[in-house]
């Protein structure tokens, strides 16, 4: 890895940012998402698709142009745990597996509620930031082996504008024969999913509403994230779709009805789960998203003709919307409370046991071997992993 000096975007800005942008500068690699245009560097990573000149960022802040060359985050982690993978959330991946989740530092968008600033907005925000550990992509999946993790998911901050260490890491992952995955905010465009799709086997967006104006004062336009998930559907990647409810922000119920209505008409078995927001970041003076709030979200994501719709982040207060109900008879086929799968009646074949409907997801590995057995009590929880040198 090559060291950098600072790019003239931080020679003016805080010093604390200033100084994590040279530590992260020197943790990168040419990239492999851009295209030259005289003399500065188009990145595809994400929607932006920012032109980049010399000594110049583009919006992620992580992405820079340095002698014509693209560079772009490779080789450290900000966060690492193996995480439920109902967490992530997936609800039709490998139920009741352990997925090593890992992350870095920046985002595409500054949304003013996030609940993961302190890595999204860590070259934004001097009150952000968190230390970062320089590790290899064999290390990441030797950890994940060590620790039983059956998939390993990138997340925490934007994966998009990492994309290129993603990969890295996931072409260890596959030799391992673990599921790969991204936890996303859908601002993508063809090119990065074109480089990601070989490797991945599952993709999870985060739909932030559904309209424009405030989308845009996220950070991207709502048309991106559309066209997104319309193209994961086209390629077949399983898609899954969250939707964090903000009170007054996107909670209205025609918003929420234009939403659904759009995920069914792309496809009805897309899994949409609603979750509960809390009050964090700059957003500290909205009140918490109420059970109530989620019960009548998912009941519109049904009237929608949305099969599976889920509501989140209030375990045992929801009734049956933490469970996978078969669409045709109504068995509860996964029974949940919050990360614990309390049981798995699928067939071996992934059919409700009744009526032997198929319920779509991804249930077993790539071996065909189904996910080993979790327990069915307690709480499952994140747990810290210790990348070890070896």
């Amino acid at each position: 890895m090559t060291a950098f000096t600072q790019s003239d975007d931080f020679a003016k800005a805080d010093g604390a940012a200033a100084s994590l942008a040279g530590l992260l500068d020197r943790l990168t690699v040419p990239g492999r998402l851009f295209q030259r245009e005289n003399g500065a560097v188009r990145c595809l990573a994400c929607g932006h698709r920012c032109r980049i000149p010399e000594g110049r960022r583009g919006v992620c802040k992580v992405r820079f142009n340095h002698g014509g060359e693209l560079r772009v985050p490779f080789g450290y982690v900000a966060g690492v745990a193996v995480d439920p993978i109902e967490k992530k959330p997936f609800f039709h991946v490998l139920p009741g597996a352990d997925a090593l989740t890992f992350g870095m530092l920046g985002c595409d968008l500054h949304c003013s509620y996030c609940q993961n600033w302190l890595t999204s907005q860590a070259l934004r925000d001097p009150a952000a930031g968190t230390p970062v550990q320089e590790v290899t992509a064999a290390q990441l999946v030797r950890a994940a082996c060590r620790e039983g993790a059956q998939a390993v998911v990138s997340s925490y901050n934007e994966p998009l504008i990492t994309a290129e260490w993603a990969v890295a890491v996931f072409e260890e992952a596959r030799k391992e024969g673990l599921l790969c995955a991204f936890v996303s905010n859908g601002n993508a465009t063809p090119e990065v999913l074109d480089f990601l799709q070989p490797y991945l086997a599952a993709y999870k967006v985060d739909l932030k509403g559904f309209n424009d104006r405030a989308y845009r004062s996220l950070g991207c336009p709502l048309k991106s994230v559309q066209e997104t998930l319309m193209q994961l559907c086209q390629r077949g990647l399983w898609t899954e779709v969250v939707t964090l409810l903000v009170p007054g922000f996107n909670d209205s119920p025609s918003e929420l009805r234009e939403l659904t209505r759009f995920l069914a008409s792309l496809s009805r078995d897309i899994p949409w789960h609603v979750t509960a927001f809390h009050p964090d970041y700059k957003m500290t003076d909205c009140r918490r998203t109420a059970s109530e709030d989620l019960l009548r979200a998912v009941e519109l994501g049904a009237e929608a003709g949305l099969r599976y719709v889920y509501a989140g982040n209030v375990p045992g207060r929801v009734g049956q919307w933490e469970d996978t109900r078969c669409p045709q008879c109504g068995t509860p086929v996964i029974e949940r409370r919050g990360f614990t799968v309390l049981a798995n009646r699928l067939t071996v074949e992934g059919k409700c046991p009744a009526c032997h409907t198929p319920i779509p997801g991804i249930w077993r590995l790539s071996n065909g071997s189904a996910p080993q057995t979790t327990s069915n009590s307690g709480w499952r929880m994140p747990r810290r992993v210790h990348l070890s040198n070896s």
